[in-house]
């Protein structure tokens, strides 16, 4: 193995193991009954699907991301995977699949990283291992409607910092500033849809939105799909707004709950900033200092401006990343790296 850490990029490099895990049942009365195998470890990169699956047919399929980090004392740490567990069981029931249990998670976990430790990049490289687990429906079926098999799957990956130079208006080549541009003509996901729940469906939806932009060198921002008013997502990634002393964030029906703006909303109560989730319309970026796009991928990504093409409007909020975001950032890394008291227990160390 030889990779060059530093120069990794947010992509797929191929490690020895996955790990898997399969749920075979049947529905009876509305409600699906049957049992999840122990999950193991395969270097068999390939999973034999019946063409009928329901994950190929009908999008049946659900999938998570969350990060392993190489601390400062060489401790291996996983951020917070029990809340990717219970995001993952409730995009399962919103899609009439079968919940991974919070356990079996961890165990597919605990093993992926301890079978693939070798991946996981030094410190103070920029880089961590990404696992992905993904829940797909197997049963082959051509009728709509819900199977009743079910693969989950761990994916490890190291990977590097998900923004690195595109976009960069900063001295800061690590964390650049992204621009972003408004689209009113394309909807992540609807108001009571799938929006809430991580899904392979709503990032298909947006690539008309994101590519479209990325064409343009920017990325793309959505609005709510009822009125086109109101901040919804900034590409696959939650907004956050500064004014002042408050943390700004959408509220909506239709934004996935980011695991990192969860985070990021503690650690800004505990240093006193007001924490307000709400609708933003679009033109309050005017009254803003900083803004961002926060999630796993990106921890923090801060904005330097909002185009918008249809009014002719162009939101500018800074050339370089804000002290307010930039501190947070740091105080969740700190705590991720193992720099800092992780007073919530939200890293698990795997010896």
């Amino acid at each position: 193995m030889n990779i060059n850490w530093e120069e990794l990029k947010f992509s797929y490099t191929e490690t020895d193991y996955i790990v898997r895990a399969s749920f075979h049942g049947q529905w009876k009365d509305g409600q699906l009954v049957g049992e999840w195998t122990e999950p193991f470890a395969t270097q068999d990169k390939i999973l034999p699907m019946h063409v009928c699956a329901t994950a190929l047919q009908y999008g049946q399929e659900a999938f998570e991301g969350l990060k392993v980090f190489r601390g400062v004392d060489d401790k291996i740490r996983v951020f917070r995977w029990r809340a990717n567990a219970e995001r993952m069981q409730r995009s399962a029931v919103g899609l009439y699949m079968a919940p991974v249990p919070t356990d079996l998670f961890g165990k597919a976990v605990k093993l992926a990283v301890k079978k693939n430790i070798a991946f996981i990049p030094p410190y103070e490289t920029g880089a961590t291992l990404y696992l992905r687990p993904l829940l797909i429906g197997t049963t082959p079926k051509l009728g709509v409607g819900p199977g009743w098999d079910f693969e989950f799957v761990i994916i490890p990956s190291p990977v590097g910092p998900y923004y690195k130079s595109r976009n960069a208006h900063t001295g800061n080549a690590s964390i650049p500033c992204q621009t972003f541009i408004v689209n009113r003509h394309v909807d992540r996901a609807a108001a009571y849809g799938t929006g809430q729940l991580k899904v392979g469906g709503n990032y298909a939806a947006s690539f008309r939105g994101t590519e479209a932009a990325h064409l343009l060198g920017y990325d793309c921002l959505f609005l709510d799909s009822r009125y086109h008013r109101y901040i919804d997502e900034c590409s696959a990634a939650n907004f956050i707004g500064i004014r002042g002393n408050e943390y700004l964030t959408p509220r909506s029906t239709a934004i996935l709950p980011s695991i990192t703006n969860n985070s990021l909303m503690t650690l800004a109560k505990e240093r006193g900033l007001k924490v307000t989730r709400r609708h933003i319309p679009l033109e309050e970026l005017a009254t803003l200092q900083e803004a961002g796009a926060c999630g796993t991928a990106c921890v923090i990504s801060p904005i330097d401006k909002v185009i918008d093409p249809d009014k002719n409007i162009t939101y500018t909020l800074s050339s370089a990343p804000g002290p307010v975001l930039m501190e947070l950032r740091q105080a969740l890394q700190d705590i991720q790296y193992g720099r800092a008291k992780d007073k919530h227990r939200w890293c698990t160390i795997i010896n």
